[in-house]
């Protein structure tokens, strides 16, 4: 036992103590039962066959609720996400539903739909904001510069869902789940006490005071406790064992055609409030050839290739790619830290394979299988480099592909550039020149 659990074991004893000692100074057992009246009521409970069925009926009609109220909360943050007329729509119900007494939705819902189903109903009630407001919250919460690659990369919605939006909603749901289980138990149990629906642990606790077996209430208390703690480290380890998950990811359906077209850019201007980064550029790009822009800092690289992937739209003129794909390397290298870089690629990938195979070119094979966020920056670097040409576009915008290599990697980036470039429009933001 470590030293943690000793002092957590020793605390619950003198609480113990100090319970055991109060109820023999009062001497009534129908004030204050004490801790061995209540264990010995307990012990009696569990050998009859309604003790069971009011757990059990509890349990289902908690549990439905809070199921119902998480999945509804859950879907209503994700459609309302980015859709701030809706958020408004949605405002005033979410406030009310926090702010109004639970002995108000007690009476009214058992005005609506009588005592059988009333649990389920408050458990509902006080689950659904919970997960609402935590989902919106970690929806905003997610990681900007990755949905933006999502896009440039059109990754399909399932692999967004587990590999980026998953992991930011963590710590959010984490909390969801442990506030929204112990405010369902107690507003669940209390709906039975007032509605006595048959088999229910309320209408026991109900019975047990109406008798005044205060052993009995203790007990029953107890297991209110007991069955809400079972039910939160369930509801955790299932949503920690959801967040290990990896499931495989869904490949791209795209994958770049010898002969591809050119790429016109038609007198692009682009300018952040008063200074203007690209004025009336005209540029056209043909396949199987690497461009370099290699002007000084500041002069709007980045930009025209943020404009060409359709994340930056330019104040005047158009920009033409004839239906092709686009892929970036962009300057930071926007990677999914907590996994693999095989699983990095896959995500964008024509193929599981086709991601191995570009990854084996820049790094050796134990380092594919490593998360990302114990590789070394200009192994990140790389990953991020295979990512873009396993995406199997037409167009490679690679910003700053050098960053970070030393000589030997800059020349192995060059060599893999060069083979993978082919029949390929690339256009590269560079202020290094290597060649392979």
């Amino acid at each position: 036992m470590s030293m943690k659990q000793l002092r957590k074991a020793i605390i619950i004893f003198c609480w113990l103590l100090a319970w055991a000692v109060l109820s023999r100074i009062i001497q009534n057992k129908i004030l204050l039962a004490g801790p061995i009246e209540t264990l010995q009521a307990l012990g009696k409970l569990v050998t009859t066959g309604f003790f069971w069925d009011a757990c059990i009926g509890t349990i289902l009609r908690i549990a439905t609720g809070y199921l119902a109220g998480m999945l509804l909360g859950i879907l209503l943050a994700s459609v309302s996400a980015g859709r701030s007329w809706l958020e408004e729509i949605l405002a005033p119900m979410i406030t009310l539903m926090k702010a109004v007494p639970v002995a108000s939705v007690v009476v009214i819902f058992l005005i609506w739909w009588g005592s059988e189903n009333l649990a389920v109903a408050i458990s509902f009630f006080m689950v659904l904001p919970n997960f609402y407001l935590n989902t919106l919250e970690g929806i905003r919460s997610t990681n900007q510069k990755l949905l933006e690659m999502a896009k440039v990369f059109a990754m399909p919605v399932r692999n967004q869902f587990f590999y980026i939006y998953r992991p930011a909603l963590r710590p959010f749901w984490d909390s969801a789940i442990k506030l929204s289980v112990g405010m369902s138990w107690k507003a669940g149990v209390a709906a039975e006490v007032i509605g006595l629906p048959g088999k229910a642990i309320g209408e026991q606790l109900y019975l047990s005071k109406i008798y005044l077996e205060t052993d009995k209430v203790f007990a029953w208390t107890l297991v209110i406790i007991l069955l809400s703690q079972m039910f939160e480290k369930l509801c955790l380890k299932l949503w920690a064992a959801f967040q290990a998950w990896e499931p495989g990811c869904i490949s791209v359906a795209y994958e770049a055609k010898k002969g591809s077209k050119s790429l016109y850019l038609k007198n692009i201007s682009v300018c952040y409030g008063e200074k203007a980064v690209l004025q009336d550029f005209s540029a056209t790009y043909e396949p199987d050839k690497r461009y370099v822009l290699d002007s000084p800092s500041g002069s709007g690289k980045t930009t025209l290739l943020r404009v060409i992937a359709g994340l930056t739209k330019p104040n005047a003129g158009s920009v033409d790619t004839k239906g092709q794909k686009v892929a970036m390397l962009f300057q930071e290298d926007r990677l999914c830290e907590e996994y693999s870089a095989l699983k990095n690629v896959e995500l964008v990938a024509v193929s599981r394979s086709a991601a191995k195979e570009h990854l084996l070119q820049l790094l050796d094979e134990a380092d594919i299988y490593k998360p990302c966020k114990e590789l070394s920056g200009g192994m990140k670097r790389r990953v991020a480099l295979a990512r873009a040409f396993a995406a199997g576009a037409d167009i490679l915008l690679l910003d700053e592909p050098y960053n970070g290599l030393d000589e030997g990697n800059r020349m192995r980036v060059a060599r893999y550039i060069e083979e993978n470039g082919r029949n390929r429009i690339v256009i590269m933001a560079s202020h290094i020149q290597t060649h392979a």
